[in-house]
């Protein structure tokens, strides 16, 4: 009787809903390393247009439900957060050159032992390559201006170097020394016209294909 109570137990646990793996990740180290704290209590959500628009920041909002000091912490202290294989990346610790890259969380992707995430176009990076023609020309700090450009619903890749924490842009150059050993791919990029994310995106993957963590679109 105890071996039949004990199967239907079992059984009833494996019929349970898996909860989502969640990792916080205080600092860069920590990051590299995987090692952080697990929690059970995060939400994430995607931030709209218009949010992105009027308050700027990148495009997820991580919150821990029902405790608004952990919320707190997400929100300005902790460096990433891994929820099952979608890895993200605190803005607020992010720079590109002397410019920001506001608030809230961007989509990440591990590729090796290298970690690039997809955030707005600032500095040289909004003024050139990014600049769709039909959005306002910034001048001065372009980064904390954006969200009022329309270049606040424009993305590119940055890559994170892990030993000083710094971002670099992932443009056309940077991918075809990431390609190199791809003789297709790098034909295919040198026709590209084009820098943004999406484009990227297309190579990079092909790089990232069957890492743990994918890219969340």
């Amino acid at each position: 009787m105890k071996r039949i109570t004990l199967y239907i137990i079992l059984a009833l646990l494996g019929c349970l809903p898996c909860a989502a793996q969640q990792i916080m990740y205080s600092n860069l180290e920590e990051l590299v390393e995987e090692r952080g704290d697990t929690v059970s209590i995060l939400t994430v959500e995607k931030r709209t247009k218009n949010q992105r628009y009027l308050m700027g920041g990148a495009d997820y909002r991580i919150e821990a439900v029902g405790n608004r000091g952990l919320s707190r912490y997400l929100r300005k202290r902790c460096y990433a957060v891994r929820i099952d294989t979608s890895l993200y990346v605190n803005c607020r610790k992010m720079r590109y050159k002397r410019f920001r890259l506001g608030g809230w969380y961007a989509s990440a992707v591990r590729v090796g032992g290298r970690i690039f995430y997809c955030a707005q176009p600032v500095g040289q990076v909004a003024s050139s390559t990014a600049t769709p023609p039909d959005a306002v020309k910034l001048g001065g700090a372009v980064g904390d201006a954006i969200a009022a450009s329309g270049l606040v619903n424009e993305r590119v890749f940055y890559e994170i170097d892990t030993e000083t924490g710094r971002s670099s842009f992932v443009g056309k150059e940077r991918m075809a020394e990431l390609l190199q050993g791809h003789p297709a791919l790098l034909d295919s990029l040198s026709k590209e016209t084009s820098e943004c994310a999406e484009v990227m995106w297309r190579y990079l993957r092909v790089l990232a294909e069957g890492d743990s963590l994918p890219l969340r679109e």
